[in-house]
């Protein structure tokens, strides 16, 4: 009797710890941002008289995060040429060699690491945003971040409202300063 006594606790130790081990060691999950619910959006001074407003309609991303170890990073793309004020004209000018150049530089790309956790929500992003064919350190502020099931899709999903300002004249841009508003979606990779 007291071996099989022994033998069963020594099993449900071991299973125990297995269990206990696999969750300390959680890998991080990956998610790729959803598109149609991903709206990267700049505003910017023009010439003292207005606020201009604008998007871009072509963004692709990974984000990977791993709330146990508070670490995650973030890699975005944006096609420069979807670049959408609302008017035509003005997107012209924007795409060509006197501000964006899309056709020399047709996408800026953000890459970056999560930071200043609360708990286990992070409060930025510090990284490096490449625009214009120059890279700068940038730190977006995560204004919201929530991971939970998605209602619809069900699966696992994250969203944050970021926001960042930045000088473009830093990128060779004319111009000065730019406020970034990002809301984004992502949705658990298979």
């Amino acid at each position: 009797m007291g071996t099989r006594k022994t033998v069963g606790s020594a099993m449900l130790a071991a299973a125990a710890g297995l269990l206990a081990g696999g969750s300390a060691l959680a890998a991080p999950v990956t998610y790729n941002f959803d598109p149609d619910h991903t709206y990267p959006s700049f505003e910017t001074d023009h010439m003292g008289f207005s606020i201009w407003r604008g998007k871009f309609n072509k963004t692709s991303g990974t984000f990977v995060y791993d709330k146990e170890a508070k670490s995650g990073t973030v890699e975005v793309k944006v096609d420069i040429a979807s670049v959408d004020t609302g008017h035509d004209t003005l997107n012209g000018h924007l795409q060509s060699s006197r501000y964006l150049d899309a056709e020399k530089f047709p996408t800026a790309t953000f890459k970056g690491k999560l930071a200043n956790f609360k708990g286990d929500m992070p409060t930025e992003v510090q990284g490096e945003l490449t625009l214009h064919g120059v890279t700068k350190p940038l730190t977006l502020k995560l204004n919201q971040f929530v991971c939970k099931p998605h209602p619809m899709r069900k699966k696992d999903a994250c969203g944050a409202d970021a926001s960042a300002v930045f000088n473009r004249q830093d990128f060779g841009i004319n111009g000065g300063e730019t406020k970034l508003l990002i809301s984004v979606e992502a949705i658990r990779a298979d």
